[in-house]
C-alpha cells in the first residue's frame, strides 16, 4: 500500500504541473502562430490522459467488486485509453495535415516567443521526468507514465530546434518539420496504446508470458501428467489471470500440486486470479479438485 500511495503522489504532482503547462503551451503556439508549439502541446496533452489514467487507476482499483461486476472496475482504464488512443491518432492526422499545407507555403511564426514557451516546456517535461523516474516494485502505470514523459521531452527538444532554426535563419518551414516530427511521436505512443488495449480487450496472451514455458513450468511440477485447456489474460495494466486443467497422476496430493503451481504462476508470471481445475489420469479416481 505504501508503494501505491507514493505512486498516486508522484502522480498528482506530475499531472498538476504537466496539466498547466499543455494550457500555457496552447495558448502560446495560438499567439505565436507555432504548429510545432501546438503539436508538442497536443503531445503534453497525451502526458495528461495518461498520467490521469495512471491515477484513475490506483483509485478505482480500491472499489471491491459487486454482483454485476465481480472483477471490480479496472476495465475503466482499459476502456479510457482506448478512446484516448484513437482520439489521438484523429489528432495526428490534423497535425499532418496543417504541417503539410504549412510546408507549401509557411507562414510567419514569433521565433522568439515560440523557443521561450518550449523552453519552459522542457524544463517542466524535466521536472516531471524526475518526479516519475520508476523506482524498484513501482507500478507499471508509473513506468507508462514515465514513458510518456519522456516522448513529450523530445518533442519540446524539436519545438526549440525549429524556433532557434527560425531565430537564425528565418526558415519558417522548419516549424513544419518540427510538427512533423511532434506527430510522428505522438502516433507512436497512440498505436502503443490502441494495440495495448485491444490486446487486453481481446483477453490475449500478456506479453511478458510465454505460454508454452509456462505450460511446462506447470508439468514439471511434481505429480502432474499434463496441462490443458491454459488460457492467460490481463485483466488490467499489471494484473493477470490464468485458468487451466491440469491431469494429475495421484502420486502427490492436490492440495500441495495447487499450492506449489499458485507460488509458481505468483513468483515466476506475476499472475494473482489463479483458477485451476485437478483431474485424475484415471477417470474413476474420486472427482477432480477445484481452486
Amino acid at each position: 500500500m505504501q508503494r501505491d500511495q507514493h505512486d498516486a503522489r508522484v502522480l498528482r504532482a506530475a499531472l498538476a504541473l504537466t496539466g498547466s503547462f499543455f494550457i500555457v503551451e496552447l495558448v502560446g503556439g495560438w499567439l505565436t502562430n507555432s504548429l510545432a508549439l501546438l503539436s508538442d502541446a497536443v503531445h503534453m496533452f497525451t502526458d495528461v490522459g495518461a498520467l490521469t489514467l495512471g491515477w484513475f487507476s490506483l483509485w478505482v482499483a480500491d472499489r471491491p467488486p459487486s454482483e454485476s461486476k465481480t472483477y471490480g472496475y479496472h476495465r475503466a482504464e482499459i476502456l479510457g485509453a482506448f478512446i484516448n488512443g484513437l482520439a489521438l491518432c484523429l489528432v495526428v492526422v490534423w497535425i499532418a495535415s496543417e504541417a503539410y499545407a504549412r510546408l507549401q507555403t509557411p507562414p510567419a511564426v514569433r521565433s522568439a516567443a515560440m523557443t521561450l514557451v518550449a523552453g519552459i516546456g522542457l524544463v517542466v517535461n524535466l521536472i516531471c521526468a524526475r518526479l516519475l523516474t520508476p523506482r524498484s516494485g513501482s507500478s507499471l502505470n508509473l513506468r507508462a507514465a514515465f514513458l510518456h514523459v519522456l516522448g513529450d521531452l523530445l518533442g519540446s527538444v524539436g519545438a526549440i530546434t525549429a524556433g532557434l532554426v527560425m531565430l537564425w535563419t528565418g526558415w519558417y518551414a522548419a516549424d513544419a518539420v518540427a510538427a512533423f516530427f511532434c506527430a510522428a511521436l505522438i502516433m507512436i505512443s497512440a498505436l502503443g496504446v490502441v494495440r495495448e488495449a485491444v490486446d487486453i480487450l481481446m483477453e490475449g496472451v500478456p506479453r511478458h508470458i510465454d505460454l508454452d514455458q509456462l505450460r511446462a513450468e506447470l508439468e514439471g511440477v511434481s505429480g502432474t501428467d499434463r496441462v490443458h485447456d491454459l488460457h492467460v489474460w490481463t485483466l488490467t495494466t499489471g494484473q493477470y489471470a490464468l485458468s487451466a486443467h491440469a491431469v494429475i497422476d495421484g502420486s502427490v496430493d492436490g492440495e500441495r500440486i495447487l499450492e506449489q503451481m499458485r507460488a509458481l504462476l505468483a513468483g515466476r508470471f506475476h499472475i494473482g486470479h489463479v483458477t485451476i481445475q485437478l483431474e485424475r489420469a484415471n477417470p474413476c479416481e474420486p472427482e477432480s479438485v477445484h481452486q
